[in-house]
């Protein structure tokens, strides 16, 4: 019963950052999980894996709770979100089937990879030509597969990628991050198939961490509305650094 707590505190703030920055908070709650399965005295080979299956799991709810907080404040461009959800899914589903393949330390380097790569792009803060737009059908699909492929392996909901996409198709910030947490829900859902089949999936900390990720997540979208985009630029590229670092250090 003890560790209730900490997964409700972890849920608690993926919520948060999933509404603020529109992630579907795997980038907070692998790397918590993973120290809590540690010291639950998990086995050391199933300690990622199992933090990684989880996280995509929970990002099923978090997403969802997102998407309704910025769904109304009209933060969101359904047409991107369409367009992209057939690669989405079907590279959500090659992800996550490659999972049980993968070592628990090059689990750990992809995923700190994905993370510090999304993080750099806020910091050089690109400026995309005026007349990039996104693009068709056909392109926002195999944009989708690549997005989900390397979201599904490193459970972050997509978002960490998604944004700085959409960014360079001149997307506004605030529309790419309830954008984002749109398309976090099939990314998530197609990578959570292939991590349930696999066996990587917690159920008690997948409960505890919903629970409390629901109720914060609309919190966060209030905040983003509320943050100039410089500060939203800079909180997020120092929080997908941070987090890289602690996933690196750990394994």
């Amino acid at each position: 019963m003890e560790w209730w707590a900490a997964y409700l505190a972890i849920g608690a703030a993926a919520g948060f950052f999933a509404g603020l920055l529109g992630i579907g908070g795997g980038a907070i709650i692998v790397p918590l999980l993973a120290a809590l399965f540690e010291a639950q005295g998990m086995p050391k080979d199933r300690i990622v894996h199992l933090a990684i299956g989880t996280g995509m799991a929970t990002i099923l709810f978090t997403s969802v709770a997102s998407v309704r907080a910025h769904a109304v404040r009209g933060a969101i461009r359904w047409d991107i979100a369409w367009k992209i959800t057939p690669g989405v899914l079907a590279g959500g589903l090659l992800g996550s089937s490659l999972s049980a393949f993968i070592s628990a330390r090059l689990f750990a380097a992809l995923f700190a990879l994905v993370i510090i790569v999304a993080g750099t792009g806020l910091v050089l803060d690109f400026k995309p030509k005026p007349s990039r737009h996104p693009p068709g059908v056909a392109g926002m699909s195999i944009a989708g597969f690549v997005i989900s492929a390397l979201s599904a392996l490193a459970a972050v909901g997509g978002a960490f990628l998604t944004i700085p996409f959409m960014l360079w198709c001149n997307v506004p910030l605030l529309t790419a991050i309830g954008t984002g947490a749109a398309i976090g829900f099939p990314i998530a859902l197609s990578g959570t198939v292939g991590y349930v089949a696999a066996g990587f999936v917690f159920l008690p900390a997948l409960a505890g961490v919903v629970i409390a990720s629901i109720l914060t997540a609309p919190l966060g979208a209030m905040t983003a509305h509320r943050l100039p985009t410089k500060w939203l630029k800079r909180t997020a590229a120092l929080f997908f650094y941070a987090i890289a670092a602690r996933m690196l250090l750990s394994f």
